[in-house]
């Protein structure tokens, strides 16, 4: 006898599924640290490749083995500190205090955003008289692009008391952060990004629902049933077609393999399909990563990290074979 129920097709915890409101997401949960740096990083995804390390976690199967690993090639260019934001704590959250600039901008940060005027606050003293007053202290800093001159701006949080990461922003104004400066080989990160976009699909690549049988209503791509006559309304829970992919999602716990500054140790023969070649230091992650190859990820320290402390694999070599076929010669 057949079943009468089944699971639900799609996960609501998704929804609901619209497009994101820009190309590069927002951290909206930060970490808590006490240790004095930036606490989130930005690099470009390049593609994918794998590396063959020894496995050194004792309770695995294959301990002590060369294993293969799949890997994601992110391009971590050097940010750029062009202000200080400081953040005050109302009964209504959180609202921006004052902000200070640095003297010397990028003449690409125009195409970006509006630069505020010569008479525009330069001096970092504001901050420090209103340092009372301060709940959090975040650097504004925009990106400077391999591929394409238009930088993204955004904020980054500073860990540490007020007073402290307030020193840190005015050491760092004006200056370049690197991906040393956040993280290290080994470690946990959150990664956010939006989603490759798909456009309008139906519900069955949109939910994966079961496609009908061929005598079924004379359609198979569809929902069977909108739901029960009352309430007269169809309810939000019932999957239907609209909009795919350009959705803002956060992979947790991805392990940090290699953190490196020559990309010839890593671009395959030929480069990367669709991107080039890596010219600015790199980063590698274990597995893949939301968001398709050029588009800017954002790093943050694990919000949830294991308990388990698992060993970094031992890299033995990274693939640098061509992604092209066997017609590219190696460089």
């Amino acid at each position: 006898m057949s079943k009468l129920t089944k699971p639900r097709a799609g996960s609501l915890a998704f929804s609901p599924r619209v497009r994101a409101r820009r190309i590069y997401p927002r951290i909206n949960s930060w970490p808590e640290s006490d240790e004095v740096k930036p606490l989130a990083f930005a690099g470009y995804k390049a593609g994918m490749t794998h590396i063959m390390a020894v496995d050194k976690y004792k309770n695995s199967p294959t301990f002590d083995q060369t294993i293969a690993i799949p890997a994601t090639i992110i391009e971590v260019p050097p940010l750029v500190v062009f202000g200080i934001r400081a953040y005050t704590k109302t009964p209504y959250g959180k609202k921006v205090l004052t902000e200070v600039w640095a003297e010397k901008l990028d003449k690409n940060l125009k195409r970006k955003i509006s630069t505020p005027p010569k008479k525009a606050k330069h001096d970092s003293s504001v901050l420090e008289s209103q340092i009372d007053k301060i709940s959090e202290i975040r650097l504004l800093v925009h990106t400077k692009p391999p591929f394409k001159k238009t930088p993204e701006v955004f904020e980054i949080k500073i860990g540490g008391d007020p007073k402290a990461a307030l020193e840190y922003a005015k050491e760092k104004l004006g200056k370049e952060i690197t991906i040393n400066e956040v993280f290290k080989e080994g470690d946990y990160v959150d990664v956010i990004a939006v989603t490759k976009g798909k456009g309008v699909q139906g519900p069955v690549k949109r939910w994966g629902i079961k496609i009908q049988t061929r005598k079924a209503h004379g359609y198979r791509r569809h929902v069977g049933s909108l739901g029960p006559w009352h309430p007269a309304k169809t309810m939000w829970r019932i999957p239907q077609a609209g909009q795919t992919g350009f959705h803002v999602r956060t992979e947790v716990n991805k392990i940090v393999l290699k953190i490196g500054e020559n990309g010839d140790e890593i671009n395959p023969a030929g480069g990367i399909p669709h991107y080039g070649l890596v010219k600015n230091g790199y980063i590698l992650l274990k597995g893949s990563v939301p968001g398709p190859k050029k588009r800017l990820i954002m790093l943050r320290p694990a919000l949830r990290p294991p308990t388990k402390e698992i060993p970094v694999p031992e890299i033995v070599k990274i693939s640098q074979k061509s992604q092209q076929g066997a017609r590219v010669k190696a460089i």
